[in-house]
């Protein structure tokens, strides 16, 4: 059939399965928005505050439902806008599909209004980038951008097109979607080392990465560590992939990771690294990462084994499709004892349990009043700083795509967008977004997005009136030289957010906690609750730059 190029665009999505897009409209993509208002009752379209929080709204639905995230901006700076939460997608391994519009063919190189690069500009932060200049190649395009996205290790790929071939007409014929691939690159020898090196040890340790849970492969995960009776350490962007209730599970692995985990980690003599990739946030001082140990490393990724840390195995391949074939393995050679290490690493946790100052109102109470009333039920979004440590270290995460937090990029101002995306895709879940008052600053606009299309969304606030991270690092490296981190202003979150039209909620006390999160999950609606907590609470424990990761410290410690 004949159809110009709008209409291709959003007929190449429907074959996709696309049911919802998040972007902002201009000049340049008009005539897709056009074909996307003939199709309203099939496509979805979220009109944010800002692209950037389209951006993270696709990548918010991508990592809570599994499936590829769509976000759309016009030329210029509407495409340029979408910059960082593309770079955001790129860092964490998420699959997203950028779509924007370009100026005609003819005024390309010119510097035309509102024309820019945008392919260029993108080039490092996405797997692929295209620009299609003939209509003819739009369908084939956008296919192609979607296989890229979600097979392999997932990530963004953007999709310019100029705005005549939005306007041209061609030849569209219909094309069946390929599956998700599942490859694997590793041979039988490769995993006849990894067994090898399991039989031998006698403290394994696992490391989950969120490789983990792009791949689906939690109850692999959970088989695996029961065959080979070891405990479990996750990163930021692993968390959920393994049961955080689980007597295996140690916590967090790295800078403000438990000393259990450090310290485990330290003293064990196999270390076994699933969906990781050993960033510098993990390592401390990669010279003395696990110094005692051999390690395996289970990666999609070539590119990652032996980049930031030696292995000596190595299985390249999509994890889930790895671990069935090792775990089917691992059950004829019968299970593994390591009770003596267990007990080891129990000891490490009854040791030193994470801590707070239970007298008066902070973030890690209100983390473990959410967990109480959600049941750890809740899908949980986070911007990035103490917060973030905290929602990580005090929230109980039993399931893969319920903690979505920027982990590489460090994105201030990410939650709220992503939690809007999050709460559309698993519209049955409650969704909540925790947030410092810095990061809330960046992205608050975002509010508007939720209480125009009534998304229950509760975001709370954790207010210190102060750059809590930075502060931190001031107060223990900087000298309590506190240059430029201070945000004691007048700004009043509350009366923002009932101008943006949600609900808002004041917390000052402990006791004002659960009736606060009660209240906001039984309003159906966008609500704000801000906590005002001390400007000088910490996130321990604590790793200093560089360091060995088994030099963690906590308060007590100062």
């Amino acid at each position: 059939m004949l159809l110009n190029g709008s209409e291709i665009v959003v007929e190449c999505l429907k074959e996709q399965g696309v049911d919802t897009v998040f972007g902002y409209p201009g000049g340049c993509i008009l005539n897709i928005y056009d074909a996307l208002y003939k199709h309203s009752d099939e496509i979805r379209h979220v009109l944010t505050s800002h692209e950037q929080g389209a951006a993270h709204a696709a990548d918010g639905y991508a990592r809570a439902t599994g499936r590829v995230g769509v976000c759309m901006a016009t030329s210029g700076p509407g495409a340029t806008n979408l910059v960082t939460g593309i770079a955001t997608a790129y860092m964490d391994s998420v699959p997203v599909v950028a779509i924007t519009a370009n100026v005609s063919l003819p005024l390309l190189g010119k510097d035309s209004f509102q024309e820019v690069d945008i392919a260029g500009v993108t080039m490092p932060i996405t797997k692929h980038g295209y620009i299609v200049k003939k209509v003819e190649d739009l369908a084939p395009t956008i296919r192609k951008a979607f296989e890229i996205a979600k097979n392999g290790r997932p990530g963004p790929v953007i999709v310019d097109i100029t705005k005549d071939v939005t306007a041209a007409v061609c030849e569209y014929t219909p094309a069946e979607v390929k599956e998700k691939e599942r490859p694997v690159k590793y041979t039988e020898q490769d995993i006849e080392k990894v067994i090898s090196y399991i039989k031998a040890s006698k403290k394994p340790f696992i490391y989950l990465g969120g490789g983990a849970v792009m791949s689906e492969a939690s109850e692999e995960v959970a088989t695996f560590t029961e065959l080979i009776d070891a405990p479990v350490c996750d990163t930021l962007m692993g968390k959920g992939a393994f049961d955080g209730k689980s007597e295996r599970y140690t916590g967090m692995i790295g800078m403000h990771g438990t000393k259990a985990s450090n310290l485990g980690v330290s003293k064990c003599d196999l270390l076994i690294a699933l969906g990781a990739r050993f960033s510098d946030r993990v390592l401390g001082n990669p010279k003395k990462f696990a110094e005692g140990a051999k390690i395996i490393h289970m990666d999609i990724d070539a590119a990652e084994i032996n980049k930031n840390v030696r292995s000596d195995a190595a299985l390249i391949g999509d994890l889930k499709t790895t671990l069935i074939t090792l775990n089917e393995k691992l059950e004829k050679i019968g299970k593994q004892d390591h009770s003596d290490w267990m007990a080891e690493v129990k000891a490490l946790r009854e040791k030193y349990p994470l801590k707070y100052d239970t007298d008066r109102l902070s973030c890690p109470y209100v983390m473990e009043e959410l967990d109480r009333i959600t049941n750890g039920e809740a899908l949980i979004t986070t911007d990035v700083g103490q917060h973030q440590m905290w929602a990580a270290q005090y929230y109980k995460y039993t399931k893969p795509r319920t903690f979505l937090s920027s982990g590489g990029l460090g994105t201030m101002g990410y939650g709220l967008g992503a939690c809007i995306g999050a709460q559309l895709g698993q519209p049955d879940k409650i969704c909540v977004n925790i947030a410092g008052d810095g990061c809330f600053r960046m992205n608050m606009n975002e509010l508007a997005t939720a209480s125009r299309y009534n998304i229950p969304i509760v975001q709370i606030v954790i207010n210190n009136h102060v750059l809590g991270m930075v502060r931190q690092w001031q107060t223990l490296f900087y000298g309590q030289r506190y240059s430029q981190t201070v945000l004691n202003d007048s700004v009043d979150f509350c009366k923002v957010a009932e101008g943006l039209g949600c609900a808002a909620i004041r917390v000052t006390t402990k006791e004002e906690v659960a009736p606060a999160i009660e209240k906001a999950i039984s309003l159906k609606r966008p609500v704000l609750i801000e906590c005002m907590i001390p400007e000088d609470d910490k996130v321990f424990p604590m790793v200093p730059a560089g360091a060995p990761i088994s030099d963690v410290f906590d308060g007590d410690d100062i």
